[in-house]
């Protein structure tokens, strides 16, 4: 009696965390055939060249024009800025938290690295506003300089278990070949953590890359084409949240065509991190 209610039990958790499993591919799936139903079609209304590598985008003109490089090129200047900014940051500050930090010290920062993952994206957005804005003016190096905040605790936090995942085995044995703590730090261990830091790395470009509230308040959202890290650029999401609430028509599946190529970008993204996951493993 006992084995077989055991083995119900074994089955029906089996089942359940199947159906988990197939919640989230399902959701994934329904969200995909969504957009790419809405979109694809305004993509070939356009013209995948014009909506692609146009540089123009002003929907109420007659004719409209519907280009979006400006966009993209918004997206891909302030993402690279952020991780320029928040990465090398990131993943020193990771660590100094797993190998140099003090037990005292680590109840003080570690909590505050958490803090910042709670904090609102308007909540950065405004104090973009009130300390940015005066310094850089609506312009990519401010969002690029909020957005790299934004990332650390994404980055801080998968980077760290990381590092703690290496086995201590690792450092002590380049201990007693010799090298200090740092050099097995850095020259050791961080390689060891490569495929965790790289997985940090990628959270926080997917962070960047698809953030929206903060990055209105400070990017400036003009529609053209990024000349300069102290004048204003508009991002592939800023696009679709300013326009969609009075969007119609051919403007309107053009903003749900602005998520597909979003949606493009960050499975590029992860089939990359996959690929390098791969090669390493290999």
């Amino acid at each position: 009696m006992r084995r077989s209610l055991r083995k119900f039990s074994e089955i029906a958790m089996r089942a359940v965390f199947l159906a988990a499993a197939l919640t989230s591919v399902l959701a994934v799936l329904f969200i995909c055939l969504f957009l790419f139903a809405n979109g694809v079609p305004a993509i070939g209304e356009i013209g995948a060249f014009k909506f692609l590598l146009g540089t123009e985008w002003s929907p109420t003109d007659v004719p409209p024009a519907f280009g979006l490089l400006p966009m993209i090129m918004g997206s891909l200047t302030i993402t690279a800025g952020a991780i320029l900014i928040g990465v090398p940051v990131g993943i020193l500050t990771a660590v100094f938290l797993a190998r140099a930090c003090p037990g005292r010290l680590y109840k003080l920062v570690k909590p505050g690295v958490d803090l910042l993952a709670g904090i609102p994206s308007v909540v950065y957005g405004f104090f973009g506003m009130m300390v940015l804005l005066p310094l850089a003016g609506n312009s990519i190096l401010s969002a690029s300089l909020l957005l790299g905040v934004m990332i650390l605790p994404t980055v801080i936090g998968l980077a760290e278990s990381a590092l703690r995942a290496v086995p201590e085995s690792y450092y002590e044995g380049a201990l007693a070949l010799g090298a200090g703590h740092y050099r097995s730090v850095f020259r050791v261990i961080l390689p060891a953590a490569r495929s965790g830091v790289l997985a940090s790395v990628v959270l926080g470009i997917g962070r960047a890359i698809g953030e929206t509230m903060a990055v209105i308040m400070v990017a400036g959202n003009q529609a053209r084409m990024p000349v300069s890290l102290f004048k204003g650029a508009r991002t592939l999401t800023a696009n679709i949240v300013l326009e969609m609430g009075y969007a119609e028509g051919l403007h309107r599946r053009a903003l749900f065509a602005t998520g597909v190529v979003l949606f493009v970008f960050i499975m590029i993204i992860n089939l990359s991190f996959s690929a390098l996951k791969g090669r390493e493993r290999s």
